[in-house]
C-alpha cells in the first residue's frame, strides 16, 4: 500500500490511537502520560502541560477525521483537566507540571502557551468547543506576557508570578507559536494570527537564519546574537538541545509551506526547500538509515540518535515540498523516510512509534511515551498534515 494513500494514513493514525486506547483515560481527570512499550502505565500521577494539551489535539484531530463521538468526549475530558488543574486562576497562568493533581513546577513557558493556543484552535476547528474566545484569550496572554515588540519575537520563560522574564532567547518556542498561530488562523480566519505567523517565519527562517549561513540555530543572546555555546554541555536537553537540529529545519519547512498556502510568496518555497535539502544532506544516515538528531556548526554529526519526531516531521515536510514544487525527488524522500520508520521506528508488536533509537537502530529505553517528551502528537500530526494536502 502507498504511504500517500488516504487509506494508509487513516489506518496508521488509528493504529497509534489504538495503542493508547485501553489505558490512557484517567477517570479522576486527564490522561495518563507515561507508557512502557507494551502499553503499561508508569509514573501514573505525573502530568506535563505539553502532553496534556497535545493529547487533546490528537483527539480533536481524530474526531475531525473519523467523526467518532468517543474521540470528541476524550478531547473534552482532556480540555476539562487543562482548565481545572493546569490553569491557575489566581496567577492567570498554567502550571507546567503536576504530580497527583498538585503543581510542582509553576514556571511560565511560552512553549506551553503555544500548545494551549494550538489546543483551543484544534478544538474549535473540530467543533469540540463552540466558541473561539479561548483562542483569543490565550493569544492575549501570550502577547501581554511574552511578546517582545522591539525584537519581533517571544521570550521563552517567566517566573511563576510573572515578575521576572528570563534573558534566554530561543527558536523552539517561537517555532511552535508560529505553528499555533497558523492553526488559530485556519480555525477562525483572524488575520492577526496570520500576521503573527508571517512575522515569526520571517524573523527565524530568514533574518536570524542568515546569521548562521541560512540554517536555523536554536539559541540566541538577549541582543539576538547567535549563542553557539548554550547547552553545549547538555546537548540532549528536551526543549533546548545544542547543535543544528535537522528536525527543526524540516519543521520550519512544513510551517513555511503551510504559510505559503495562505499568503504565497516565493521566498517561502525557496527557504523551505533549502532548509530541508541541507538538513537531509547533513543528517541522513546512509549506512543505517534514518535522520540523525543533530550536527555541529562545522556540519559534523554531534548526536547520531534517531528520534521519532524528527522522522515524522520530515516526511510531512517532504510531502508538502513535493506538492509545492512538483518535484518527484521529494516524494522519493517521503517514501524513503517512511520505509525507514516502517522498518525500525514503528512497533509492530504493540503499536505506536518507539521514542528514540541509537544510530544502529537499537532501542535506548523501554519507555514509549513520557510526560512532556512524547504522546505521538508528532506522528499523528504528520499523518494528519499529509492527509490535508493529498486530499
Amino acid at each position: 500500500m502507498s504511504y500517500r494513500s488516504k487509506a494508509f494514513l487513516f489506518q496508521h493514525i488509528k493504529s497509534i490511537l489504538d495503542f493508547y486506547e485501553p489505558t490512557i483515560i484517567d477517570s479522576s481527570g486527564g490522561f495518563f502520560q507515561n507508557f512502557k512499550d507494551d502499553g503499561s502505565v508508569f509514573n501514573a500521577d505525573r502530568r506535563h502541560l505539553v502532553s496534556s494539551t497535545r493529547i487533546v489535539i490528537n483527539y480533536c484531530r481524530a474526531y475531525g477525521l473519523f467523526g467518532d463521538e468517543e474521540f470528541r468526549r476524550r478531547a473534552q475530558h482532556g480540555l476539562k483537566f487543562v482548565e481545572q488543574y493546569h490553569w491557575d486562576e489566581d496567577r492567570k497562568a498554567y502550571n507546567w507540571t503536576l504530580s497527583a493533581g498538585l503543581p510542582d513546577d509553576q514556571a511560565n513557558h511560552c512553549y506551553g502557551l503555544a500548545f494551549v493556543l494550538l489546543m483551543y484552535a484544534a478544538a474549535y476547528d473540530a467543533k469540540v468547543i463552540d466558541s473561539s474566545a479561548p483562542i483569543e484569550d490565550t493569544f492575549a496572554l501570550l502577547e501581554s506576557r511574552f511578546w517582545l515588540e522591539d525584537m519581533g519575537m517571544y521570550a521563552d520563560e517567566a517566573s511563576a508570578d510573572w515578575s521576572h522574564l528570563s534573558g534566554y532567547r530561543g527558536q523552539n518556542a517561537n517555532m511552535h507559536t508560529c505553528e499555533a498561530m497558523l492553526a488559530a488562523y485556519e480555525a477562525t480566519a483572524g488575520e492577526h494570527y496570520l500576521n503573527k505567523a508571517y512575522s515569526l517565519a520571517r524573523k527565524f527562517a530568514v533574518e536570524l537564519a542568515d546569521k548562521s549561513d541560512g540554517l536555523i540555530w536554536e539559541h540566541f543572546t538577549q541582543q539576538l546574537d547567535i549563542d553557539w555555546s548554550y547547552n553545549k554541555d547538555d546537548p540532549k536537553n528536551l526543549y533546548r538541545p545544542w547543535g543544528f537540529q535537522p528536525g527543526h529545519q524540516t519543521e520550519w519547512t512544513k510551517l513555511l509551506l503551510n504559510l505559503h498556502q495562505h499568503r504565497p510568496e516565493q521566498w517561502m518555497i525557496d527557504r523551505a526547500s533549502a532548509l530541508f535539502d541541507r538538513a537531509l544532506d547533513k543528517a541522513w544516515d546512509h549506512e543505517y538509515g534514518g535522520i540523525q538528531y543533530g550536527f555541529d556548526p562545522q556540519g559534523k554529526i554531534c548526536d547520531d540518535d534517531k528520534y521519532f519526531w524528527v522522522q515524522a516531521e520530515s516526511f510531512a515536510a517532504a510531502a508538502r515540498l513535493a506538492v509545492a514544487t512538483g518535484r518527484k525527488s521529494y516524494w522519493d524522500w517521503y517514501d524513503r523516510i517512511w520505509d525507514y520508520a516502517d522498518e525500525h521506528m514503528i512497533d509492530k508488536r504493540y503499536g505506536a512509534w518507539f521514542r528514540v533509537l541509537d544510530r544502529k537502530n537499537t532501542r535506548l529505553s523501554d519507555e514509549k511515551s513520557t510526560a512532556g517528551g512524547k504522546c505521538d502528537y508528532h506522528t499523528i500530526g504528520a499523518c494528519w498534515d499529509v492527509l490535508r494536502i493529498v486530499q
